[in-house]
């Protein structure tokens, strides 16, 4: 794990312009040390043991802000404590990569972004749509920064970005996954779901 977290920290240091909006190396480095004890020991916390993931910035994660894509929340404190999907994700032994872009307040379905910049669809030389609000997560994934990436769904912020960059997505059941300690677009209808090949 701790290789792998390395080799796409690397990747996001490099060539992730627009996409992270926060890179967590120091909780990457430490999660990634651990799962790599769990495996040596043979007690690997679930099939995702040591596996990087990113989230993306409306889901609070300790220590970092939750930007929700707005330069109105450039400033605010940082989360205090993670999120219980983010809670549960790390119980399972998934290791914390950083925070991915996102459409303003998740309300776009191109996944443009005028305060952090739009993030390239990786499936063009030109400067395609990568698809909303989960655009970040889609081009995360599409693009090799992350084998997997948590984003959220509305009315298509997961699918429509998974079919623009050429992954898979997946809106989970409204209730299913907890959406406690995320910026909310509709009560009634966020679910969060993730994407990966």
């Amino acid at each position: 794990s701790t290789e792998v977290v390395e080799y796409f920290l690397e990747r996001i240091q490099n060539t992730s312009k627009s996409v992270f909006i926060t890179v967590t190396s120091e909780r990457a480095r430490i999660e990634a040390r651990a799962a790599d004890a769990r495996l040596s020991a043979g007690c690997a916390l679930s099939p995702l043991d040591g596996i990087p993931a990113a989230w993306k910035d409306l889901i609070d994660i300790k220590d970092t802000r939750r930007t929700v894509g707005s330069s109105l929340f450039q400033d605010v404190p940082v989360s205090e404590s993670d999120a219980p999907v983010v809670q549960n994700a790390a119980s399972a032994g998934l290791v914390m990569l950083g925070k991915v872009n996102l459409a303003e307040f998740a309300y776009s379905a191109l996944g443009q972004n005028s305060h952090f910049g739009t993030p390239l669809n990786p499936n063009s030389s030109d400067e395609y749509a990568p698809g909303g609000s989960s655009c970040g997560s889609g081009v995360a994934v599409a693009s090799g920064f992350v084998p997997l990436s948590i984003g959220s769904d509305t009315a298509g912020s997961i699918r429509i970005p998974a079919s623009y960059c050429g992954v898979v997505g997946l809106k989970t059941s409204k209730g299913h996954i907890s959406t406690e300690g995320c910026f909310p677009l509709s009560r009634t209808q966020d679910t969060l779901g993730p994407l990966a090949h």
